[in-house]
């Protein structure tokens, strides 16, 4: 594009990211959905899942099928909630802790590597950007619904 709008660069970076993401989790055998939910279990505790798809934007099949895998390469343990004996709590297993702690380096070391090239003022002003597109959104203050225009 010529002239690129706000959507092209948030989407052409993310892209990016994602597919570096996925090239360092392929070097464990791994992908990007995996260390995101990897990052989002509490590894002391345990997270309930009908809590992790919320807390991760996911939506629940493709949550349950990132979970399922990560299961059988015995990344995770399900277990009944001690709490609440209708859900589940996801565990990690001792490799999923590993690979916990793997995907968190990959994460800090491309923030550390932004935080190097770009001043701390941009950043600052990129994630209130960030915030208010996010806010915009979440309060559908772009797109208003039928029902709400009328």
């Amino acid at each position: 594009m010529r002239e690129k709008t706000i959507d092209y660069v948030l989407r052409a970076t993310w892209i990016a990211v994602a597919k570096m993401y996925n090239e360092e989790a392929g070097k464990q055998g791994s992908t990007m959905a995996t260390g995101f939910a990897l990052l989002n279990i509490d590894p002391e505790e345990g997270t309930p899942s009908t809590s992790l798809g919320p807390k991760m934007g996911m939506e629940a099949t493709s949550l349950s099928r990132t979970l399922k895998s990560m299961q059988e390469k015995g990344l995770i343990e399900r277990k009944k909630n001690p709490e609440d004996g209708r859900s589940v709590l996801i565990t990690l297993t001792e490799y999923g802790r590993e690979m916990r702690a793997f995907s968190k380096e990959v994460v800090l070391k491309f923030d550390e590597a932004v935080k190097e090239s770009v001043p701390e003022k941009d950043i600052k002003t990129f994630i209130d950007v960030a915030n208010t597109i996010m806010e915009l959104i979440n309060n559908k203050k772009i797109y208003k619904s039928e029902t709400s225009a009328k």
